[in-house]
């Protein structure tokens, strides 16, 4: 496919796209002030993967290349979005293949609602609706994945990192009261509060969160020049070393990994990963306040620490 021809597509959704925004903020108004609005165009990279993934697509027939996303503060605001645009807008007519994510999670414990529309020209655009709980979760996956280089939102990657995030995604469902991931619909609250409370333990899962929100925050600042980074993270101190390496010594740089890695097993309380620089401007690009976002779900944890000492 030619990269003109895809740019030029995607760019047409950019006037639909800030047009549903208008439509979607003066709803807010009136059901939750204090909602989040972010929109945005999909990745050339997600595009083509999308694209690899479902031999039968084509760019035409793609629905979420245009979404905008809107993150409210408890479940009853996310149905009353969902129901003002049931019939659609004026300008958007509801497309009826939208997926409700929260009622029916997937079994990587994504939950969400999902609502198609196409304008007057055809172009199609994604709502996606859900609350801040909803959101921590599904940001503390991104952040994850992109750290450790495993796409855990699609569901790939290592079983323990999945089941984890599983895991949780049920936890927080309970918080909210509504359904689960089915493989865990056989155990009580209490049993899926102490599951993931026990795999947080044995991953460092929020000591892992809080160092990469010093990663990033620390290559922002960096200025010196290279494609790949080296990014050491002391637990203790909170800390980052930054060591970059332009791609004709990614040799070198996969030695020095090696190295950090051997004193990981050593006993030192450090996170050693290798990133491209595109990785991480790509995180904030796609997710300004991403990294807020895992100290969100860092709290939700805390809250199912409390809930837990409730049921006991």
């Amino acid at each position: 496919m030619q990269k003109k021809v895809l740019d030029n597509w995607r760019a047409c959704h950019v006037a639909p796209l800030n047009s549903f925004q208008t439509s979607l903020r003066r709803k807010l108004t009136k059901i939750d002030v204090e909602a989040l609005v972010s929109q945005r165009l999909k990745r050339t990279p997600s595009i083509l993967s999308k694209l690899e993934r479902n031999p039968g697509m084509n760019l035409a027939r793609m629905q979420d290349i245009g979404g905008i996303r809107t993150v409210v503060n408890d479940m009853q605001k996310v149905r009353e979005i969902e129901n003002a645009y049931k019939k659609g807008t004026n300008v958007f007519s509801i497309v009826n293949n939208g997926k409700d994510y929260i009622n029916y999670p997937k079994d990587s414990g994504y939950r969400s609602v999902h609502m198609i529309f196409k304008c007057k020209n055809g172009f199609s655009i994604e709502l996606q609706i859900r609350t801040f709980i909803q959101h921590a979760w599904a940001t503390a996956v991104e952040t994850m994945g992109t750290f450790l280089n495993l796409s855990l939102k699609s569901s790939e990657g290592l079983e323990e990192w999945l089941d984890f995030f599983s895991l949780a995604s049920s936890a927080f469902a309970i918080l909210e009261s509504t359904p689960r991931a089915p493989e865990h619909d056989q155990y009580s609250a209490q049993e899926v509060f102490e599951m993931l409370l026990k795999k947080e333990q044995e991953l460092d899962v929020l000591n892992k969160l809080s160092g990469f929100r010093v990663a990033a925050r620390h290559i922002k600042e960096d200025k010196n020049k290279g494609h790949y980074h080296l990014v050491v993270l002391n637990l203790d101190e909170k800390s980052a070393n930054i060591y970059s390496y332009a791609p004709k010594n990614i040799v070198q740089a996969n030695i020095d990994y090696s190295i950090k890695e051997e004193k990981v097993n050593q006993g030192e309380n450090i996170q050693v990963v290798l990133v491209t620089s595109e990785s991480i401007s790509g995180l904030k690009e796609a997710y300004p306040s991403y990294f807020l976002d895992a100290q969100l779900f860092a709290k939700q944890i805390s809250v199912v620490k409390k809930s837990l000492d409730k049921l006991r």
